[in-house]
């Protein structure tokens, strides 16, 4: 099985000499890998272990295999999930998330707030609340949150004071006025009141903030996007020094007569690993730890039969090509014609975790086209 991605591979295998022009080839590749992924370049390693939050490890393993294969295209809401985490680390209850990571270019679909309620704080006296308010607000102006225009109503809901567990509200108008205007982003303000209205001091209903409590309960805003990147219908790649026929193996470095070997064979799918710890990866990349991208290789000899998957106008190339009735037309390729999305969960560059869909990156099964 290959060791990493099939660029690298070409590139690795050329027949070259010079270390700094092997060097320069590998940035070269490692570069163009980068865009596949929408980067220019790879997010820093955090600087201490950071374990991820479990929303966003659930939802990977929802939505994708242990490969980072998507299970259903139709799980997730755009291809971008975001986390951020409170930057306040304040034990009152307001909450602010730097949203600077969001590319302007991305399309905010859904936002939520994750706050952890914690178990009920007993509470003293005859009476005994059962469930109380929980308002979310867009603060307007830092300074007077409390007054009429300081604030603006997200979300309220009814919260039991008997379980513990995530509550999530939808905050989505507000994160598209912080995107379309970093300046106006002063935050959140949650409060908790009676069935009456009135405030509850102290409040029964607490949730997980500040620095006391552990990073997997801690306010997090999650944001659901799309990039509009989709997968295009098998674009030829512009490799260094050359390029390939789309889905075919290059045969640098090869003897000519494993290349005939191989073109004796029928068209079909092999394995093709991409090992992301191979590639210098690891550091920024939680899930999956590598992927198997899968190649095709083979003839596709006349006549071709239904088991090669064959679109008509390969029949009629391959016919053409079979009798020699017009000049300098070749067999069919053998190509992929079926191809998968994979999903990514990684930290960006500001150590938030995101998980991102990226389509066209699996062969699912190869065809003589």
């Amino acid at each position: 099985m290959l060791r990493t991605a099939l660029l690298l591979l070409a590139l690795a295998k050329t027949a070259c000499s010079s270390p700094a022009s092997v060097a320069s080839r590998r940035a070269e590749a490692l570069k163009k890998l980068l865009e596949v992924f929408g980067m220019e370049d790879p997010p820093p390693p955090p600087t201490h272990f950071k374990q991820p939050p479990q929303y966003m490890v659930d939802l990977f393993n929802t939505v994708a295999n242990a490969d980072g294969v998507t299970k259903n295209p139709d799980i997730l809401e755009g291809n971008t999930v975001r986390s951020f985490l409170d930057k306040t680390q304040s034990e009152e209850m307001r909450f602010l998330f730097v949203l600077s990571s969001v590319a302007k270019n991305e399309k905010i679909l859904t936002a939520e707030l994750h706050l952890f309620r914690l178990w009920p704080r007993v509470t003293d006296g005859p009476k005994r609340y059962h469930f109380c308010q929980v308002s979310v607000y867009q603060v307007l102006e830092k300074d007077k949150p409390d007054t009429p225009g300081g604030k603006k109503l997200l979300a309220a809901r009814l919260v039991s004071l008997q379980t513990s567990g995530w509550e999530v509200f939808a905050i989505t108008p507000a994160v598209r006025d912080w995107t379309e205007d970093e300046s106006s982003n002063q935050g959140l303000l949650v409060t908790v009141h009676s069935l009456g209205g009135s405030p509850l001091d102290p409040p029964p209903l607490q949730f997980a903030s500040g620095r006391g409590h552990h990073e997997s309960k801690k306010p997090m805003l999650v944001l659901f996007t799309d990039d509009g990147r989709r997968g295009a219908s098998l674009p030829t790649a512009d490799f260094p020094g050359g390029s390939h026929t789309p889905g075919t193996t290059p045969s640098l470095g090869r003897s000519r007569s494993t290349r005939s070997l191989d073109r004796l064979q029928p068209c079909q799918r092999h394995p093709l690993s991409v090992d992301f710890e191979e590639i210098g990866w690891s550091g920024w990349i939680i899930s999956p730890r590598g992927y198997n991208a899968f190649h095709c290789k083979g003839s596709c000899p006349f006549p071709l039969g239904e088991n090669m998957r064959p679109t008509n106008h390969a029949t009629v190339q391959s016919i053409i090509n079979a009798l020699k009735l017009s000049e300098g037309v070749s067999s069919p390729c053998c190509v992929p014609d079926k191809l998968y999305s994979i999903n990514l969960l990684y930290f960006d560059d500001d150590e938030n975790v995101v998980l991102k869909q990226y389509d066209d990156m699996v062969a699912g099964s190869c065809g003589c086209h």
